[in-house]
């Protein structure tokens, strides 16, 4: 296999569904190995960088810098959610308010629960 599965090289208009401030949610890094190599497969080593998540989406810019997103899959039943812009937004309000003590307690629903 040739290299061309490893020169792909981003454009702006790349990125442009994604503005940065979505990708960088925290500018706080530190070092965690200097100067490392990748071996003769193209491939790096990640160690302790990995923060336990099982996927991570994979961006790089024009300069050669990578960001590494983890990301979690949703479960089929439940991308409804995801996919309606206002459930999702009545979803986060609702734990917005909560948060914000907002909330009224209306008592036990366990009667409604199907066992």
């Amino acid at each position: 296999m040739g290299l061309a599965h490893l020169t792909y090289h981003p454009t702006p208009a790349n990125f442009s569904f994604m503005p940065t401030s979505e990708i960088l949610k925290n500018a706080d890094f530190r070092l965690i190995s200097e100067f490392a190599q990748p071996d003769a497969k193209k491939r790096l080593s990640l160690g302790e960088a990995l923060s336990g998540a099982a996927a991570y989406n994979i961006y790089r810019n024009a300069l050669g810098q990578i960001i590494l997103d983890p990301v979690k899959a949703v479960p089929v039943s439940e991308i409804w959610l995801y996919e309606n812009p206002q459930a999702l937004a009545s979803v986060k309000r609702g734990l917005r308010e909560s948060a914000e003590g907002k909330s009224v307690y209306r008592g036990s629903f366990a009667k409604h629960a199907k066992e």
